[in-house]
């Protein structure tokens, strides 16, 4: 028997400013996986106004301090406020979606 209040309300974002930022490491199987499901994901929810950046810390390791970070791949909302961070593949896209606060738990 599963509890009702683990459900999740989902919409698509307010058109405004989406600024991502994705940090992976190489061409692995997990950064590969993490830029494919953010840019579905991206494609699904987001408005028409949102960019993606990918870096590669294994060419650019030096820009892992400007977001502390500390795991790949890692993605960072930078638009809008508050900044967040989001550890993984991306492959749970509901915790993505509520990582992003495109998505928030039914308190009914």
């Amino acid at each position: 028997m599963k509890s009702k209040a683990g459900k999740k309300r989902c919409s698509r974002a307010a058109s405004r400013k989406w600024n991502l930022r994705l940090y992976i490491a190489g061409e692995t199987s997990r950064s590969i996986a993490a830029v494919e499901n953010l840019q579905a994901l991206c494609r699904k929810y987001l408005p028409v106004d949102y960019n993606i950046e990918v870096i590669d810390l294994s060419k650019n390791p030096h820009l892992a301090a400007g977001d502390q970070i500390l795991a790949v791949p890692t993605l960072v909302r930078r638009l809008p406020p508050p900044l967040k961070k989001i550890i993984g593949d991306l492959s749970n896209v509901e915790r993505v979606l509520v990582g992003l606060d495109l998505c928030s738990e039914k308190t009914s």
